[in-house]
């Protein structure tokens, strides 16, 4: 075969696959093509931009022949936001990738044995299904094609919505976001008019200088919305008449917050946040649970199918009452809590400290009395000393990050030796190579994919693994 240049035209490319990061995938001649903007079924030209030995990578030329399951996309954003690449790409069809994704990833990569997976949970509703949203303010914000090619001048290069993926300096000025329901949308366009009618500056992000920094919007599915302001620049009587033509446009908001943040990251976690009006938290609600939700805490972002997902953990647990539970990367408890008056205790695990104080306030919230929760490195805290302490776990939940389970992590578990193990994924490649490591101990009963983020690649798996007698 030739070789190929960059910016070569390939023609008439069936696209037979999508990739785990959301690229369909097309072949010829042994060289396997990522291609954006295409979907599987579709046909199409493709304008090769970046070219190696085995694949190549490109963009939709030309659309020959549309797919059967190609669909308009809803955003007008689409193509240029980073976030909903398969808004192109009908419903249905995403869920039969997303189960194909796990299948792979399980004969692929971990070459696992199983007997099935059973059939993909779906989102019920394919937009406005995430309960937080974070927004950066830019005074160079992305010009789109029409915005270069009209004759007028452009007013203003401010901007509040979403980072270009790839350029950490241009953010896409968002009108309307389709993820996020409630009043998330009418609260960022009003900031943003706020700031433009009042010349307040918008962030400067490669010189780092300017006044207004990110926004912060959170929800509950009980309808209490969390708004917070990050400033570069502290300017006191900017910042309060800005907070408090918030507070008077939208009274149904019940914490409204701001930090100053004159670091070289966006990140708020090592800083001090400040309640303008009402509480610092927002609570949600999970079967009368209640979970305070606090800037800086982790919760799913996405409350209604969390609820799902949790409940698929808790019966592949099949608790009787009677267990000693370990929950693995248990951040701010909520399965931890969420299942603990099935089982005589659970011991929840996690490395961040500021979560366990949450995890711990979460149980007194809610009166319970039989967790207990520990701050540190996994592979360091589960010791034969924990364990004697604890109790000989005769259930396992873990539910890592994307990268999965430290090797380290994954012997100490093995030693724990519990009956049981629950291991929820959001990655399902990770999961698939750890699930290998404990071949010959464990053996997989069931196993369950969940559509937590529809319009996306991402899909969450659960696996319930019986030990090998």
């Amino acid at each position: 075969m030739s070789k190929i240049k960059k910016n070569f035209l390939l023609q008439g490319l069936e696209v037979v696959d999508i990739s785990t990061e959301g690229k369909a995938i097309a072949k010829q001649d042994g060289l396997v093509v990522f291609i954006e903007g295409a979907v599987p079924g579709d046909i199409v030209d493709v304008m090769v931009h970046r070219k190696k030995n085995s694949y190549a990578e490109g963009k939709v030329h030309q659309l020959v022949k549309p797919s059967p399951h190609r669909t308009e996309p809803t955003c007008a954003h689409f193509g240029t936001c980073g976030g909903c690449k398969w808004q192109n790409f009908s419903y249905s069809q995403q869920l039969v990738f997303k189960q194909k994704y796990v299948f792979d990833a399980f004969t692929r990569i971990g070459k696992l044995d199983f007997e099935s997976i059973n059939p993909i949970v779906p989102n019920k509703e394919p937009y406005y299904y995430r309960n937080k949203l974070e927004f950066s303010f830019s005074n160079k914000k992305w010009l789109t094609t029409e915005e270069l090619n009209q004759q007028e001048t452009i007013s203003t290069k401010n901007g509040l919505g979403f980072h270009i993926p790839g350029l950490f300096d241009k953010v896409l000025d968002v009108n309307h976001c389709y993820l996020q329901k409630g009043l998330s949308n009418d609260i960022r366009n009003t900031v943003r008019a706020y700031a433009l009618k009042h010349n307040l500056s918008f962030f400067q992000i490669r010189d780092k200088q300017n006044f207004l920094r990110t926004l912060m919007i959170r929800s509950t599915s009980t309808g209490e919305t969390m708004v917070v302001l990050s400033v570069f620049e502290y300017l006191e009587k900017e910042l309060m008449d800005l907070l408090e033509y918030l507070k008077t446009t939208f009274p149904t908001i019940t914490s409204l917050q701001y930090v100053h943040n004159p670091k070289g990251n966006d990140t708020l976690t090592d800083l001090t946040l400040h309640t303008y009006y009402g509480t610092p938290y927002i609570t949600e609600e999970m079967e009368g649970l209640k979970f305070r939700i606090s800037p800086k805490s982790f919760y799913q972002t996405n409350s209604e199918q969390a609820y799902e997902l949790y409940k698929i953990t808790r019966d592949y647990a099949g608790l009787t009452g009677s267990e000693v539970v370990y929950d693995l990367y248990t951040g701010t408890g909520t399965i931890a809590n969420f299942v603990a008056k099935h089982c005589k205790k659970v011991v929840g695990v996690e490395y961040v400290e500021d979560a366990i104080v949450d995890a711990k306030l979460n149980s007194e919230l809610n009166n319970i009395t039989n967790t207990v929760f520990y701050a540190g490195d996994m592979k360091h805290v589960l010791t034969e000393d924990f364990i004697q302490q604890n109790g000989v776990p005769d259930v396992v939940i873990t539910d890592p990050p994307r990268a999965g389970m430290a090797p380290e992590v994954i012997d100490v578990l093995l030693k724990t030796n519990p009956e049981k193990i629950v291991y929820v994924s959001c990655n399902p490649s990770t999961q698939a190579r750890d699930l290998d490591l404990m071949r010959g101990h464990y053996k997989i009963i069931k196993t369950q994919p969940v559509d937590m983020f529809p319009q996306t690649a991402h899909v969450e798996n659960v696996v319930v693994l019986q030990r090998i007698r």
